[in-house]
């Protein structure tokens, strides 16, 4: 059997491959949107290995890099009538996950500046990137309709990852000088 190698050289002209055989180029929205999805992914596996999350955070996590993985193939797939690895039970079940969250906290009174502790920073750089996948599926969605539930998950995704920054930063929250009103 003869080994597989990692370089096609197909990509030398500033094109890739979409699911089904299309070329485009490398800087295509279609392949911005999926690509910020990966680096989430990659952002997300960082996370976990920090070691300092309880077992309902990891378990969230491992299926989440699953759903991150599917919703990646999704969007580089052009057909119209793909199905979406996202539905209304995952956006559900996020909530859910983050009414529990937001109840061990306490309330907000104005923005708070980033975390400073290793983990919960390395979940606030989840949301910053989760946020940039948010904006590259909008343009995105200018193309080509995108399942409400893919924009509402990954809309709640980043609220998953400010919140589990906050809960990780364990109280030691820096509030931004300037007053808010």
């Amino acid at each position: 059997m003869k080994k597989a190698i990692i370089y096609t050289a197909k990509g030398d002209d500033g094109t890739t491959q979409l699911l089904r055989g299309e070329r485009v180029a490398k800087d295509d929205v279609r392949v911005e949107a999926y690509g910020t999805i990966d680096e989430l992914s990659a952002c997300v596996a960082l996370l976990q290995s920090e070691g300092e999350l309880c077992d309902k955070h990891m378990r969230f996590l491992a299926t989440l890099q699953n759903n991150l993985f599917a919703l990646s193939a999704f969007l580089s797939d052009t057909c119209p009538a793909a199905s979406s690895p996202i539905n209304t039970e995952d956006v559900a079940a996020l909530e859910q996950l983050l009414d529990c969250m937001e109840a061990a906290l306490p309330t907000m009174h104005g923005f708070l500046l980033p975390p400073t502790g290793r983990t919960a920073a390395m979940a606030n750089v989840c949301r910053t990137v989760c946020r940039r996948a948010e904006r590259r599926m909008v343009t995105l969605s200018h193309q080509t309709p995108l399942p409400t539930t893919v924009a509402a998950f990954i809309n709640r995704l980043s609220d998953y990852f400010f919140l589990l920054s906050r809960l990780l930063n364990e109280g030691n929250e820096k509030k931004w000088g300037k007053p808010c009103k």
